[in-house]
This record gives structure tokens, C-alpha cells and sequence, in this order.
């Protein structure tokens, strides 16, 4: 299992506490991110949004691409995996900037495509926003727009929303043969995209049951179409590490006590403008990306084992969220992760 978490550049994760005593800067994001290459953690993904989230439009967020590019400069190992949505971006340009921070970072930039939700935001920021399928076709252009300059001399594209004419790319990303291409889709056009055009396929939290019987469908469909396996599984998930039952349930109370507001926005958008699998109340919505589901809340020892069912399942990298972020990552590190690795080492031994 690698061990990947969300950049805070929200100013946390919760959006019925107003204080999570993790500030939306980026000196925050440098403390958290070069302590995670300390404590273990092998991958952060940034997400890409305009307006907050999470505390709401009128509160501070950090800009993805440009907080990437910082971060790669100040870091030396991590995984930095950025989100990208095809509405608000020119492929081409992308295509320049990705291979450029791919070789700022040594070869540790990847991209998680996202073919956006957030309707009301893509007014405010003049990006394209279509119905849902639509999104989808324009995304299958724009990846084909992405790999055909990280991997042509020169590259022609005709497609019914680009252009390229006898475009050239010079560096290459380092990457080969072009940096890793995340995505997550529940909708059939979102998951046969994936299918078709990326390399690893990361969810939002769900059940072992959930997770199970959606990295199948994938696999499937990726023999399907005679394509080498993906390269991961990846799920979100909100951890509540403590000592006690009681101390984990006093927690779980705390940050589920539902206060409608402006961090709410966005919820209408999502549960309308996305096609899920799974039906989402408010109370889920509460918690980034679904990170409750999971339940990988309770003692390390409780964590341990759940994170195990989940490898057995075939997933392979957790994208995790903590508040405050620091201070629980650095629990986490301490208290789980090498919990999980005794496990699976006395289980192999037992076998």
C-alpha cells in the first residue's frame, strides 16, 4: 500500500468547522508536504478549484499548478499529483507546462484528470462546462492532445473541440512514455474513458464491497479493450485516529453536525452535475470526496486492519485527509503505518 494525502489548500477538509487550524498558505503546504517525505507518504494530490469548496467561495484557497511547481522545487522525493480539468485548460499549453514541472521535480509530476462539476464556478472563471457526456468527449481530446506532444517530434491534431498544427514540444516530460494520468469517474462515459485513456483510476471513499466490485468493472474493461492493466487503484479517505472508541466517536460526532452554509455551494452542483454510483446525503458531503465512508476511523489497530481489507481488495494507494493536518498526519505515520506493515508481515509468515 503506498500512502498518498490531499494538499490542505482549502484550509481543511471539514465544512462544519470553521477552524481547522490549517491555514490555506503555502507555507503551511511546504511544512505538511516535506514532513510527509520525513514520515513516509509517497504521493500528494493537489486538487484544482477556483472558488473554495470546502469553507466556501468566499474563502482563501491556493491556486494548484502554481503551488505544484513551488513544491516540487522545495521537495525531493514525493509524488506530486495535480488535478487538471480540460475546461479551464488550453492542452497544449498544459502539455508545455506539465513536461516543465515533470522536469523541475525529476520526474515526480503526474496529472489527475478531472472532467469538472462545478457549474457556478465555471461561470465565475469563463470555463466550459456542457452537459455531462459532452465533458467526457472533450476530455478523451485533450488527453490525446497531451500524450501526442509528450511523445512526437511534431504533432497534428483535428478534433471537434481542438487544433494543433505541426505543434512541437522540446524537453520531453521526463516521464516516459508520458507522465502518469489519474482519473476518477462513476458515470459508463466517465469509467470507459478512463478506460480508454489513462493509467491509474483513483475513486472517492467507499465500502471494501464498493471498492472490490468497481476495480473489477475496471480490469474488465481495460482487457477489454487489450490494454495493460492500471498502473494503481487509489481511494480517498478521511482518517480519525485516537486511542479510544469513545475519543473516536466524541471526534466523528464533532465534525458530522451538519450547519448548512457557504461551504455547503457546492453540493447541489455535485449531486446534479455528476452521474454517481452511490447516493450522497449531507452528511457524507460534510467530509471531503465521500472520506468517511471507508470508516477508517478507530484505534491504529482497528485502522491497521481495515486498511488491509482494502489491499485484499486490490487497492494499492490511499489518498487520506486530516484535521489538522499535521499533527494527524504525523500520528498516522507513527501509529499506523508501521502497524500495517507488522500485519501483512505476520500474515505472510503465517501463510
Amino acid at each position: 500500500m503506498k500512502y498518498g494525502f490531499w494538499l490542505p489548500i482549502f484550509g481543511g477538509w471539514l465544512r462544519n468547522v470553521e477552524d481547522e487550524s490549517m491555514p490555506a498558505t503555502f507555507e503551511y503546504a511546504k511544512k505538511v508536504i516535506q514532513s510527509a517525505e520525513e514520515w513516509g507518504f509517497d504521493t500528494t494530490l493537489i486538487a484544482e478549484l477556483y472558488l473554495n469548496d470546502i469553507k466556501g467561495p468566499e474563502h482563501d484557497s491556493l491556486e494548484a499548478w502554481t503551488t505544484a511547481a513551488a513544491l516540487a522545487a522545495v521537495t525531493n522525493k514525493i509524488e506530486i499529483m495535480t488535478a487538471i480539468r480540460p475546461g479551464f485548460h488550453n492542452p497544449a499549453v498544459a502539455a508545455k507546462m506539465t513536461a516543465n514541472i515533470d522536469a523541475l521535480s525529476n520526474g515526480r509530476f503526474t496529472l489527475n484528470v478531472v472532467s469538472a462539476w462545478w457549474e457556478e464556478e465555471a461561470r465565475q472563471y469563463n470555463g466550459i462546462f456542457t452537459e455531462h457526456d459532452e465533458r467526457y468527449e472533450r476530455t478523451k481530446e485533450f488527453i490525446d492532445v497531451l500524450k501526442g506532444l509528450w511523445t512526437n517530434d511534431t504533432f497534428t491534431y483535428n478534433g471537434k473541440y481542438y487544433n494543433i498544427q505541426n505543434a512541437k514540444l522540446h524537453p520531453k516530460p521526463v516521464q516516459r512514455p508520458n507522465p502518469i494520468l489519474y482519473a476518477g469517474g462513476e458515470s459508463e462515459a466517465g469509467k470507459q474513458t478512463i478506460a480508454e485513456k489513462c493509467d491509474s483510476y483513483v475513486m472517492h471513499g467507499g465500502s471494501v464491497e464498493e471498492i472490490s466490485t468497481k476495480i473489477q468493472d475496471m480490469k474488465i474493461r481495460r482487457s477489454n479493450l487489450g490494454l495493460p492493466e492500471f498502473g494503481s487503484f487509489g481511494m480517498a479517505a478521511y482518517i480519525i485516529c485516537r486511542d479510544t472508541e469513545e475519543e473516536v466517536q466524541e471526534e466523528l460526532a464533532r465534525i458530522t453536525n451538519v450547519k448548512e452554509g457557504s461551504a455547503y455551494a457546492g453540493y447541489k452542483d455535485f449531486t446534479s452535475k455528476s452521474q454517481l454510483e452511490q447516493e450522497i446525503k449531507l452528511q457524507d458531503y460534510s467530509v471531503s470526496n465521500r472520506g468517511l465512508r471507508p470508516q477508517l476511523i478507530g484505534t491504529p489497530d482497528q485502522i491497521a486492519d481495515k486498511i488491509l481489507e482494502y489491499e485484499q481488495a486490490g487497492l494499492d494507494l490511499l489518498l487520506l485527509q486530516f484535521s489538522p493536518q499535521h499533527e494527524e498526519m504525523e500520528r498516522f505515520s507513527m501509529k499506523v503505518m508501521p502497524l500495517v506493515e507488522e500485519k501483512r508481515s505476520k500474515h505472510t509468515l503465517s501463510n
